[in-house]
């Protein structure tokens, strides 16, 4: 039986589409959304080097 929720996080090598498209190919519809910034130290300042974006993904009842 799978979870009633999951969460999805959208990898480097792929687009939003394709995260969402993977999550309806497993059986879930995207219920929730949520960013979180990515930081590096360079050269003593804290700089963004990325956005992880995460779905959250409610199980599809057959």
């Amino acid at each position: 039986m799978k979870k009633k929720t999951v969460w999805f996080e959208v990898e480097e090598n792929e687009t939003i589409d394709d995260c969402l498209n993977r999550m309806q190919t497993e059986g879930y519809m995207p219920t929730g959304r949520r960013e979180e910034p990515v930081f590096q130290e360079v050269n003593g300042e804290i700089v963004p080097i990325r956005q992880i974006i995460q779905f959250k993904g409610t199980y599809i009842s057959e």
